[in-house]
């Protein structure tokens, strides 16, 4: 069997375990493969991390439901929270260099941690000291931190686009402390460039990126601060602030549309009438997000990926075109936004199936 098929083989085990919600089979696993002469960085990188990677996949085709989710997922935080205890783990950090202080934080409302924490355990193997802070850490209370540790860097994580105004407030508050930050994670877009936009010091795709990154030599010290909109000059137009601000009467006025025009949904129950109001809300979010950072590609692809979504389970992407069209009345006085709109449609109009178009059904699957 060769190293790859080895790799392959302790991710089934651990998939098998995570989704049954058996945190013992999934911990003996992960113990078993160290046995088996893998490196713990190994099993973090090339074991634990796809197999999280894989519970979002199998959700999104609608393969495990939300508990299963929801179960995988406090499963494998099990296993990280084993394996950063095992003797391993506690020697590297007991013997490895000196190489620094490191603070590694969600931005603030971002809840998925699993990426900052398998990042903060192979930043420990490497010989830094590392002060692990969570999801959804406000920025105050993450500056405040800077100022009492006198950390060398700082990493930042996001996986949700939506955050990026809220990412863009950290960097910059963080780099006036400062402190140089390395950002990573999905919400910085591919090849990290939404982390550039926004003036991060570093970017890192994963674990062993950051840490290379990091071993190379330290970040550059910040010499100035910046304003946001100074360093983000189509801001000043700005849609993205009457956009953001006006989230919930948008998807009111949506939601009234949509009962004009399709009378079934006065048969919606309450929980229908919500789900679909949060489903609205996250694409006003989205197209909020798309301005801020003035890439349409963002919207597209949030919009791509939920019609996937509905399409996996039985609902036919035309579903979200009577919403795009009653937002785009409503943002008819903004050109940036209804041009990402009216993008935003033709993508949804090119994934749909050429069924008829029936109601935003409510199903709470878009985030």
């Amino acid at each position: 069997m060769t190293h790859a098929d080895g790799l392959s083989a302790w991710r089934e085990k651990l998939w098998d375990a995570a989704v049954a919600g058996d945190e013992y089979a999934a911990t003996d696993a992960a113990l078993a493969a160290l046995d088996q002469d893998i490196s713990l960085e190994t099993l973090l990188l090339d074991v634990v991390a796809p197999v999280q990677a894989r519970v979002g996949r199998e959700w999104e085709s609608n393969q495990i439901t939300v508990a299963q989710e929801h179960t995988a997922t406090a499963v494998n935080e099990r296993v990280l929270a084993a394996l950063a205890h095992h003797p391993a783990a506690r020697a590297a950090a007991a013997n490895g260099p000196a190489r620094g202080r490191i603070a590694v934080a969600c931005i603030d409302g971002e809840w998925h941690a699993m990426p900052a924490r398998i990042l903060s355990e192979v930043l420990r193997l490497r010989g830094w000291r590392v002060d692990y802070l969570g999801a959804q850490v406000p920025t105050p209370h993450l500056i405040t931190h800077l100022h009492r540790t006198a950390c060398d860097v700082v990493a930042l994580s996001s996986s949700i686009p939506t955050r990026l105004p809220g990412a863009h407030a950290a960097i910059t508050a963080c780099q006036a402390t400062g402190t140089p930050v390395m950002a990573g994670g999905a919400a910085f877009g591919p090849d990290g460039r939404y982390a550039r936009l926004l003036g991060a010091d570093a970017w890192a795709a994963d674990g062993a990126a950051a840490a290379d990154r990091l071993a190379a030599g330290p970040l550059p010290r910040p010499v100035a601060t910046r304003q946001a909109v100074d360093d983000l000059p189509h801001l000043d137009d700005q849609e993205f602030t009457m956009v953001s601000r006006s989230a919930r009467s948008l998807v009111r006025d949506v939601m009234g549309g949509l009962e004009e025009r399709v009378p079934a949904m006065a048969h919606y129950t309450p929980q229908q009438r919500r789900h679909t109001a949060e489903d609205i809300l996250h694409i006003v979010d989205f197209l909020a997000a798309a301005l801020y950072v003035d890439d349409p590609g963002l919207f597209i692809r949030f919009l791509t990926w939920t019609a996937g979504v509905l399409t996996a389970r039985g609902v036919p992407a035309g579903t979200l075109l009577p919403a795009l069209d009653l937002l785009d009345r409503r943002l008819e006085d903004f050109p940036r936004a209804s041009a990402l709109i009216a993008q935003g449609r033709d993508a949804v109009s090119a994934a749909a199936s050429p069924t008829h178009e029936i109601p935003l059904p409510g199903h709470g699957k878009i985030a």
